[in-house]
């Protein structure tokens, strides 16, 4: 008896927060407004691809609006699923056991996420930086909101700072290359250290020119568009490999930073509807004025220099695409839950409701749906599409999503990929059929 009745079971239908669910649906849509460039074209430049008009508009758009808010929103949904899961196994089961479960979770998710990237071949996963910084915050689920908006106010000084270090170091190559090349080499002998700082500097700028970043386009859409799944496969990992492992040692705060402020949200109420309604108006107000004012000014840098990293760096002083980011995210969730607050969008979050139940395998099924469609391995769309036109593709994404989501869970208490999650987390298989009563 003793062994069942400590048996942790996972979160019933009947413990649900509603308003959580439809939170991950409206964010695991979103993201594929952004995820889509990067299954669906070689080079997200509009400058080299000669996007105009609307091409450009709808570049514009989604880039100085959407880009990086709902990546936000589900990592601050997966911060406050951390204390949600640890709470819920902690009344059920007696001392470490909560932990065991918790932390057998996050390894999964690693197992997961290996499986998104070197099966489904999506580099852009964020799974892995789930499991690894969730392991993390474990420590820090009992500590107060105020602990907690504290050290989200910590990651985003640290993410600015990083993001500026990394910015002065190409702005000192630049610097450096150019004092080398304004000396008169007729009368004074560069030094070993001069020439390398010279080529830095060339190097740099050939780089940044529209010539190179064409040939950088050119060669993904050849190597992506006719290859093989083993050619296919060395190309994607390797980016993944090259790229994600540097981003989780040497800028965790993105993700932390909101992992943080959803843990917060929760605690305080922000997350599931409670807080007054002049909060969210303050939160959207402010978060997306000031968020999309310095989201404007960054881009107008960019399309001055013609996305040219050489002469954006040379001339631009300082960068706060974490800032502008994380208030513009601030501002759509504040957005969200006022149309939630007033009653009047009941059946968008109702219609969204069991896409966020099953947000884990709508999250794989975007990497399935998109990689059959685009890759060389499946239909061989990429770099076939205007830019508007990927957003045909988005939609049509959307409403298989939505319509295979409410079918699935009107017979099913879990995705299928949260029931496979669920079963290996408690190492039981566990029931997936709903009783006629639950329905």
């Amino acid at each position: 008896k003793s062994g069942n009745l400590h048996q942790a079971t996972p979160t019933g239908q009947g413990e649900r927060i509603t308003i959580l669910d439809s939170l991950r649906g409206f964010a695991i849509l979103g993201i594929l407004l952004v995820n889509i460039t990067i299954f669906a074209i070689p080079l997200n430049d509009p400058f080299v691809r000669g996007d105009q008009g609307i091409n450009f508009y709808t570049w514009y758009t989604v880039g100085l609006v959407i880009d990086g808010t709902q990546r936000a929103l589900f990592s601050m949904l997966f911060g406050a699923g951390i204390i949600l899961f640890v709470r819920s196994a902690e009344k059920k089961t007696p001392g470490l056991k909560a932990a065991d479960y918790f932390f057998r979770r996050q390894l999964w998710l690693i197992v997961f996420s290996l499986i998104d990237v070197f099966i489904l071949l999506w580099y852009g996963d964020i799974l892995l930086d789930y499991a690894l910084f969730g392991m993390l915050l474990f420590t820090f689920r009992n500590l107060p909101s105020k602990g907690l908006f504290i050290a989200a106010g910590i990651c985003l000084i640290l993410m600015t700072a990083r993001e500026n270090r990394d910015f002065y170091k190409s702005k000192s190559v630049i610097s450096r290359g150019e004092a080398v090349a304004a000396i008169d080499t007729s009368n004074t002998k560069l030094i070993p250290k001069q020439k390398e700082q010279l080529s830095a500097m060339k190097d740099f700028k050939l780089r940044s020119t529209p010539e190179k970043r064409k040939e950088r386009m050119e060669r993904n859409l050849r190597m992506t568009a006719n290859s093989d799944f083993e050619d296919l496969y060395e190309l994607r990992t390797g980016r993944y490999v090259d790229e994600r492992v540097r981003w989780l040692f040497f800028e965790p705060w993105d993700v932390l930073l909101f992992m943080f402020l959803g843990m917060a949200f929760f605690k305080t109420g922000l997350l599931t509807g409670e807080a007054p309604v002049k909060i969210y108006w303050a939160m959207f107000l402010g978060g997306l004025g000031l968020g999309l004012l310095l989201n404007y000014l960054r881009l107008s840098d960019y399309v001055r220099y013609q996305n040219n990293l050489y002469e954006y760096t040379k001339h631009v002083s300082f960068q706060y695409y974490q800032l502008s980011r994380a208030l513009r995210s601030i501002g759509v969730f504040g957005a969200i839950m006022l149309l939630h607050k007033s009653g009047l969008f009941n059946w968008l979050f109702s219609l969204l409701r069991p896409v966020g139940q099953m947000a884990f395998t709508n999250y794989l099924m975007q990497s399935i749906i998109c990689g059959l469609f685009f890759y060389s391995i499946g239909f061989g769309m990429y770099g076939r599409l205007e830019r508007t036109e990927i957003y045909y593709v988005v939609a049509a994404v959307w409403v298989i999503q939505i319509i295979f989501s409410h079918i699935w869970m009107r017979y099913y208490r879990f995705g299928p990929f949260e029931w496979a999650w669920r079963s290996l987390t408690y190492w039981k298989i566990q029931p997936m059929k709903k009783r006629n009563t639950e329905r």
